[in-house]
């Protein structure tokens, strides 16, 4: 089975409470990486979670700590958070490019997995700030260069073009709904396996001697509401299918 890192996934709140003339503020952590780490571990893979506050001091910078994965999922954390370790950022001395080691990489023969969320592709407001990265040359789908986040309040279900792909598993071609996802559009040659709205939901493309793959939704609420993540058989399928598949594993 193969070794997953997933970065990002986690993020910290701040909120008010404001009583009368008096006031205070309390802060809390959260992590929505579990409904994606409990179905690759359950499909026996072996996940590390970095979560989002530790990846501009721990992601990987280099092909040999790369090598240490078969796989690496950015998950809903900003192209800023990998590239601004705090010594570039903060003591001002030159680092190591790690967006352009992860491109490198992946053409290499490594395995690269973007889901969505507002802070992946372009994201909230174009923070995730993706497009103009080396990330963005490896991977299966243009992202736009504006706020790419389309809401779903309704609910809409992704709709397969390719039944019975390595991907899918067995989860079949109805799904629960999603509740939003980011907008891209398929690069020539990419794979697209299902869509949402008629955007790509899960494009797969080969790059050099590697793989890359998108899940423009979330793994997690609020894009993915527990029907989808928790309850629905399909999204373990999914995802392990995902994995074997950008990890060129039978």
């Amino acid at each position: 089975m193969a070794k997953v890192l997933i970065a990002g996934e986690s993020w910290m709140t701040t909120s008010t409470h404001v009583k009368g003339v008096d006031e205070f503020s309390v802060h809390s952590y959260v992590e929505g990486v579990g409904p994606l780490k409990n179905a690759l571990e359950a499909s026996g893979h072996e996940v590390i979670h970095m979560p989002a506050h530790k990846v501009p001091m721990d992601f990987p910078g280099n092909r040999a700590a790369l090598n240490e994965y078969d796989v690496v999922v950015l998950s809903d954390i900003g192209a800023n958070s990998i590239q601004l370790a705090p010594g570039v950022f903060e003591r001002f001395i030159p680092g190591e490019d790690r967006l352009q080691a992860l491109a490198d990489w992946t053409r290499g023969g490594g395995a690269l997995v973007m889901i969505g969320g507002y802070l992946s592709f372009s994201g909230i407001q174009a923070r995730a700030a993706f497009r103009n990265t080396a990330v963005a040359d490896v991977l299966p789908v243009e992202i736009l260069p504006e706020d790419d986040r389309w809401e779903l309040p309704a609910g809409m279900s992704g709709v397969v073009h390719i039944p019975g792909h390595q991907v899918l598993g067995s989860a079949g071609e109805e799904w629960p709904l999603l509740l939003g996802y980011n907008r891209t559009v398929l690069k020539e040659g990419s794979e697209l396996v299902a869509s949402i709205n008629g955007d790509p939901l899960i494009a797969l493309s080969e790059q050099g001697d590697g793989r890359s793959a998108v899940f423009t939704s979330d793994c997690s609420p609020h894009w993915a509401p527990t029907a989808f993540c928790e309850d629905w058989t399909g999204y373990r399928e999914i995802f392990d299918g995902i994995i074997r598949w950008v990890s060129k594993m039978a």
